[in-house]
């Protein structure tokens, strides 16, 4: 019987990591709206951004793009953007928040 309890049990543990590890897209928004608004239109309710960088909403619906490829530019920082230290897990919801926009 406790081999049983403890298969179940590790089961459990992989389902509630895997879980954890879940793209959570309003968290991308709140994200969005804290570190990416000063410059980008991240909502359709936003109103302005700078004129350079691109919309959320077009970033989402550039072909061959997609939360994966987003999460990891995310990641590494890049001169035209601050250096907001993301964990993994925030470039994840936040690149689902945007390629959720293109839906």
């Amino acid at each position: 019987m406790r081999p049983v309890l403890c298969l179940v049990a590790i089961a459990a543990l992989i389902s509630a990591s895997a879980a954890a590890r879940a793209p959570d897209v309003d968290h991308g928004a709140v994200l969005a709206k804290r570190w990416c608004a000063a410059c980008h239109i991240v909502s359709a309710d936003q109103k302005s951004g700078q004129d350079n960088p691109p919309p959320f909403a077009t970033i989402a619906k550039t072909p061959g793009l997609n939360a994966e490829k987003i999460a990891q530019f995310l990641m590494d920082p890049h001169p035209k953007m601050p250096d907001m230290q993301l964990s993994r897990q925030e470039a994840e919801d936040l690149a689902a928040y945007i390629v959720s926009l293109g839906r």
